[in-house]
């Protein structure tokens, strides 16, 4: 049974890329299942690809290859003078999608605003906690603490009022965890019993309708004829969803697929000489770590993690895992971002000072776990043969390493645990081109049993990116965030081990795609040639 389900899904794709010139229908072999639908319950970015990319909107959007911010569902938004009063103008005539469950019978205003963010912000509220509801993008981002009231002024008029500023604030509204969602539909599907239809069966007002999901086979899509940006070009969108970077290749070179993400660092240079294939390349605003969790013994020790960051050779991870295409990572944020700290120095690789350390600290026979993703990411392209490379360092210093797994939406899952042990491989695309979505969400208190995944809390770190966030003036956060870099660099919660550049291949009937910045796969303005 199995096989023929396989054999059916892949003749389905095959017709399709073969009939893409005359129905636009394109297929884009993803390398793994969403967890979901309901992007603010998640923080990966193949469950952004498969839901706030193609499903959804938000009030403001990064503009398609770019960190620049253009109006949304919001087509206006004002802010009063102290900072504190964002309000936003909402696009009027905006369609929500329907299906065979569900037909809107209005269109989009601010009570879908409010439910969005309500249902994440207040305790109580009947949504808070279906399907998980850890919210961990708005909690990690201190969300609760810093929206006061969210006010519906208007059917087309919403007023956020904050606690205190928060510099990065609109720029956090185009992030994906934002997209906002139908009050109309979670109201249906409660009163049907079935509230968990949202994270299973999307409606949204985004450029693609969700039509069906294989769970691990493939996801389909019908282009939105009521996009408020105009109908995208292509009339079905298709995630065949290929784990293996190796199969993906195979199915890019047959046909089989438009546009493939993430290849093995050895396939690129066959890629670009390959006349049939077009690689496409930026250099990534990401970050590829270890995360120690820095709350058990003897991790909660920061002298014990410089001693095993020292035992880490990052030159020949960079020589066997991204094979050209990455580079040694010293500092938290990419050196793309503004304020990245240049004057850091990186732990050295000394294995024999390394060793000389941990016995200082008495710290003998250590046995540890690593964590290796089941998934390539653009900061890291294959975490089990880092894993291995690693377990090897640190053997080189009497540290016994065992490598662990799980499936992808579990080690995310798992691997946010307090008392999670050892130490997690783990990475980041910057979701807003500020350095708070790397310092604060990543390594701030409200991030932890979250986003951080080290389980670090330094009041003195904490501080620094506090006083960061209620700055407007672009000087002084950039010499705070390099204040912060430094006591990173000292207290070592992570080994930082490398940035990537981000490699798209595709074939050449492929028009109008764009290398996004922040590592989002967006098919709104992709068309395939004749």
């Amino acid at each position: 049974m199995l096989k023929t389900k396989l054999a059916a899904t892949t003749a389905l794709l095959v017709s399709l890329a073969a009939g893409a010139a005359s129905a636009q229908n394109l297929v884009y072999c993803s390398e793994g299942s969403p967890e979901g639908f309901d992007p603010a319950l998640y923080t990966a970015g193949t469950t952004f690809d498969a839901s706030a990319q193609t499903v959804y909107s938000r009030l403001v959007e990064f503009i398609t290859g770019s960190t620049e911010i253009q109006p949304g569902l919001a087509e206006s938004w004002d802010v009063s003078e102290d900072g504190l009063e964002y309000t936003f103008h909402l696009r009027e005539g905006v369609k929500f999608h329907s299906s065979d469950a569900f037909t809107p019978t209005r269109d989009f205003n601010a009570d879908d605003v409010i439910f969005t963010f309500e249902r994440q912000r207040i305790e109580d509220h009947p949504y808070h906690g279906v399907s998980g509801g850890t919210w961990e993008y708005f909690n990690s981002m201190s969300m609760p603490d810093l929206i006061k009231s969210i006010d519906k002024v208007d059917d087309y008029t919403v007023k956020f009022v904050l606690n205190r500023p928060e510099a990065p604030f609109v720029a956090n509204m185009a992030m994906d965890f934002a997209s906002i969602l139908s009050a109309e539909y979670a109201d249906a599907m409660l009163e049907a019993g079935t509230p968990e239809q949202l994270n299973q069966a999307p409606i949204g007002t985004g450029p693609f309708s969700f039509v069906a999901y294989q769970k691990d086979a493939v996801i389909r899509y019908a282009g939105n004829p009521d996009y408020f940006r105009g109908a995208p070009a292509i009339e079905n969108l298709i995630f065949a969803i290929t784990p293996d970077a190796s199969v993906r290749y195979q199915k890019l070179q047959a046909g089989e697929c438009h546009i493939m993400p993430y290849p093995n660092p050895a396939d690129i240079e066959a890629m670009k000489s390959n006349e049939d294939i077009v690689v496409a390349e930026q250099e990534g605003l990401n970050v590829g770590y270890l995360a120690y969790n820095t709350t058990m013994e003897p991790f909660d020790n920061p002298k014990v993690r410089k001693a095993l960051n020292m035992a880490i050779d990052k030159q020949g991870i960079i020589d066997v895992v991204f094979q050209g295409s990455g580079e040694i990572a010293k500092n938290p944020i990419p050196p793309t971002m503004w304020s990245y700290n240049d004057a850091i120095e990186d732990d050295p690789y000394d294995p024999e000072a390394a060793k000389a350390m941990l016995e200082e600290e008495g710290v003998t026979d250590l046995s540890m776990k690593i964590w290796a993703m089941p998934v390539q990411r653009p900061y890291n392209p294959n975490a089990r043969r880092m894993a291995e490379l690693l377990q090897n360092d640190f053997a080189e210093v009497g540290v016994d390493v065992e490598i662990v797994s799980y499936e992808w939406g579990e080690y995310l899952s798992r691997s946010s645990d307090l008392d999670r042990d050892g130490a997690v491989l783990l990475g980041w695309t910057g979701d807003n081109g500020d350095p708070d979505n790397f310092l604060a969400v990543l390594l701030g208190c409200d991030g932890v049993t979250n986003s951080n995944r080290a389980q670090w809390c330094y009041e003195p770190f904490e501080s620094v990116i506090q006083k960061a966030k209620v700055s407007s003036d672009r000087e002084e956060r950039t010499q705070l965030y390099e204040e912060a870099q430094v006591i990173f660099k000292e207290q070592a919660p992570w080994a930082t081990i490398a940035h990537s550049v981000v490699y798209m291949p595709m074939r050449p009937e492929v028009q109008g795609y764009k290398v996004h910045p922040l590592g989002s796969h967006i098919f709104t303005d992709v068309s395939l040639a004749e």
